[in-house]
Parts: C-alpha cells; structure tokens; sequence
C-alpha cells in the first residue's frame, strides 16, 4: 500500500509531466515535489531546454531560507546530475560557484526523473549578458576572472577537472558577478596526466585535443578556456574564433595580453593550474631591465629582436667570443641579446614571445640575463678568440 509520500510524489509527477510533454489536462501551474527537503516548487516559466534537460524559474513553497525565485534544472540523466550534485557539494562555501539548495529524484512513469534547484542568475549566462552589455574593460575582468577562479582552484587542488568553461556556462548574478556552473562532464583526475578528452565543447578547447593530437584533458587545458573567456570579455563577443597570435589586438594592457597569450598558446607553457594564472592576474607589469654579463666564452645564449647588423654576423661573432648559439631560449639559456622590438610582437615592447618565456623561466627558477644590442658588440669585440681560449687550456693542461 502507497505511503502518504509517495501518493505525493507521484502527484506532483503527473504535474511535471504536464510541463515537459504537454500530456496532462489539469491547468494548475505545474509542480515538483522534494521528498528530501519537503518542499514543492512552482515552475513558473520555462527558461532553457536543450540536451541537459529543461531549467525552469521557480517559486518554492514553503520559502524558508531560499530566495524568492530559484532555477530547478529537469533531466533525465543520472551521471550529469551526480556529478553536478557532488561538484555543487564541493564548493558549497565557494562565494563564486552557482550554489545548488536542494537535489531529488522523482518518478516519471517507467524512468526517472532528476531535479536540482540552483541559484537563479538574474543576468542570464554571459554569451547573453555580453550580447546585451558589449565589451568589459579591463579592470572588470582582471577582477571577476581572478575571483570566479577561487573556485575552480578549488577543483583543481582538489585534483578535478571542469571541461566545460564555456560562456554558456559561466553565469551572471546580482551585482553583475561572474560565477560558475554546470559540472555536468566535471570529472577527478586519477594522476596529473588528466584525463581521457572524450566529452568537450569543440569550438572551445585547444586545437591539440580538437584535431586529436592530444588524448588527455589536464588543468593546463581548464586554463586555456579561462583565456578564452578573458577575450570574449574584452572583445564583448562570443562568436568569433580567437587565436594566440590575435592576442595583440586585444583592447588591453600589455600585461594583461600577455597573460593571456600564455593561457592560449603553446600547450606545454601555459600556467599550469588555476592558482598561478589567478596570481598572474593580480602582478603589477614587470619593468624591462638590462642586467650585465663579464663574458660571453661558454655562454648559452639567444637573439630577440632587430639588430642594427645583420643576424648572421652576429651569430658569428658570438661563436668567436666562446659563446653556443641557441635559435630560441630555454632551460640551459644563459643571456638573451636583446634589438629593438618588432611592432608586430604579442603585448607591446616587452612582450616577444622570447621575453614573455624567458619570465615564464625566471619564475621556475631558471635566471636568464637580458643583455642590449651595444653591451653585446662591446663583449665580442673585446673577447680573445675562442680557439685561442681553448688552445691556451691545451697548453696549460700539458705543462
């Protein structure tokens, strides 16, 4: 014989039958009922509908603690919703995470039906708010991205992935705060090396794992799609493809360009996790300093920029002097001659790709000394031959 709760469940069922297929003849505004909390939810209006499921606006009854109006999220499959209750649970304190008020399951005739009641993001998600609103200066999204990422080093200390940073997944709530949602392919990583990439919106992920050549989802690739949020803030568009080297164009500081040209670019340089692109968003932009070397006999050493002699001399002349010629720097890179800049470079006077990774590599712990164009022709000048160098060691070895 039927429980009192059950004959209520299945009540409130036959009304959300009636709001997903049109199937019923009652006219009362259709209804879920939380057997967990004890609380019914008036779906006022259908708000989106897609593969997920179905979000509704909705009013709970009794009201208690929830706010006015809520999202209840209607779907029929059970791994999405899991994974979204427990991520939900995780970052339950997190101030920038949608927050989830109630999970329950109810009957649907032969199957299931699994319901989550979120937080309601009054902006909408931001491709919308961004449609409405146009492009974000700088300062705002230096701000939100750095914040909305607290929560997604939650994930990733945690070792968790979200896959899914796309614009239709980040929401906009009161006061115009950008906050996190929709943990339906979130997932644990077993090891650093990530994951399996086998569910990821394609137009926004890296071309490695699009085009196949990489298998495995890791943090790095997280951060990829905040730098793709980053652009689409500042551009104020969602639509267009944006690629590492349209960084310049970008209407920002060259700091700010030249974070995110890591984010985007070469998969094996970008920030690692969450926490360094957060403490990057939030570093003043470094001052270019020359340093000085004594020599360059033995040096590992590297050319960036426009030389006011031909590059091939210059090579040659640092091969006299003793040093070893690198195309780009590195690990072992010892000094870095530094030209003129190219007006095409990535974020301004101090943003070639070659100084951009030369900090990448200072902040490993790898110092490479910046040396000018000048300093450089007066080294080699003044530097003996270097097979007369190794030909004195000769000697001395023998004596």
């Amino acid at each position: 014989m039927a429980t009192q709760q059950q004959r209520t469940v299945a009540r409130e069922t036959r009304r959300l039958t009636k709001a997903a297929g049109g199937r019923a003849t009652t006219k009362r505004v259709p209804t879920v009922y939380s057997a967990e909390s004890r609380r019914t939810y008036r779906l006022d209006s259908l708000i989106g509908k897609g593969g997920f499921g179905e979000v509704y606006l909705a009013t709970p009854e009794p009201r208690g603690a929830l706010p006015e109006k809520v999202c209840v999220k209607v779907t029929e499959r059970m791994t999405s919703w899991l994974r979204e209750a427990y991520f939900a649970e995780l970052l339950g304190r997190e101030a920038r995470a949608l927050q989830v008020f109630d999970r329950f399951a109810i009957p649907d005739g032969d199957g299931m039906r699994y319901c989550l009641v979120m937080e309601y993001a009054e902006h909408g998600d931001l491709a919308a708010w961004l449609e409405r609103k146009g492009p974000q200066d700088e300062r705002y999204v230096r701000r939100e991205l750095a914040a909305l990422l607290r929560a997604l080093d939650v994930l990733h200390r945690g070792q968790a992935l979200h896959r899914d940073l796309t614009p239709f997944n980040v929401f906009v709530c009161g006061g115009e705060q950008l906050k996190l949602g929709d943990f339906g392919i979130a997932t644990h990583q077993v090891s650093r090396r990530g994951v399996t990439a086998d569910a990821f919106n394609l137009f926004n992920v890296p071309n490695e794992i699009a085009w196949g050549r990489h298998r495995r989802w890791q943090q790095r690739d997280d951060v990829f799609q905040i730098g793709l949020l980053a652009s689409m803030l500042l551009r104020g568009d969602v639509s267009s493809p944006m690629r590492s080297k349209d960084v310049r164009g970008l209407p920002c500081s060259d700091g700010l360009k030249e974070v995110i040209h890591r984010c985007l670019g070469a998969r094996g340089r970008r920030y690692e996790a969450a926490r360094e692109l957060i403490a990057a968003l939030r570093e003043r932009p470094r001052e270019s300093r020359l340093g000085r070397v004594p020599s360059l006999a033995g040096k590992r050493l590297s050319f960036t920029g426009f030389l006011t002699r031909p590059r091939k001399d210059a090579i040659a002349a640092a091969k006299r002097a003793g040093a070893i010629v690198q195309a780009k720097p590195g690990r072992t890179t010892d000094v870095l001659v530094r030209g003129q800049p190219n007006a095409q470079q990535i974020a301004g006077a101090d943003g070639g790709l070659k100084l951009i990774e030369i900090r990448r590599l200072a902040a490993q712990g790898h110092v490479v000394k910046v040396i000018g164009e000048r300093q450089f022709w007066r080294l080699v000048e003044t530097a003996p031959p270097g097979g007369a160098r190794r030909k004195r060691g000769r000697a001395a070895l023998v004596h």
